[in-house]
């Protein structure tokens, strides 16, 4: 078992490290691919959107299938895929059940909870398989995650900002 020295030796180990490297590869190859020609608004879009998915793929690949919410995002993306190349693809569910669960469902309509539940059932991916228990372990553990990502694209943009201005 790895103690926390060990731990903070091996970057690795922590989730912002992983997320770090999929995401700067997946920039590069981006930039790679298809370096910015033309700033047109259209190509700005489409830019934003392969960075985007190129965020969230390397989060959901970064968790790996530890987490509902991972596995979910995981398969919507191998389905895209799929249904790109042709190809049919089998998409695995998991039944979350608790035993635990302290608020009667059937009252929670009343008090406007059970509207707040769905929300957040759309909000996080898979969430719509999920008891309420687990919807909120999942939405806490999904935001950490989502911080990580707005974390580490600030560092990238200070950055680039700071070699742009250092190279003027």
């Amino acid at each position: 078992m790895m103690n926390t020295a060990q731990q903070v030796k091996n970057p690795s180990s922590s989730l912002k490290s992983r997320f770090i490297t999929r995401f700067l590869g997946a920039l590069t190859k981006i930039n790679a691919e298809d370096p910015i020609s033309s700033p047109s608004p259209t190509r700005i879009f489409q830019l934003y959107r392969r960075i985007k998915v190129a965020s969230n793929k390397s989060m959901a690949y970064s968790v790996r299938s530890r987490r509902i919410w991972s596995r979910a995002m995981l398969s919507r993306f191998r389905s895209r895929r799929s249904a790109f190349s042709g190809r049919r693809s089998s998409v695995k569910t998991t039944n979350c059940t608790t035993t635990n669960v302290t608020i009667n469902e059937n009252k929670t309509a009343k008090g406007g909870l059970d509207m707040q539940t769905d929300e957040l059932r759309e909000l996080v991916p898979g969430g719509e398989a999920m008891d309420v228990c687990n919807l909120l372990d999942e939405t806490a553990h999904y935001i950490k995650c989502l911080t990580t990502q707005v974390q580490v694209m600030r560092k990238i943009v200070d950055f680039c900002h700071l070699s742009k201005k250092s190279s003027m």
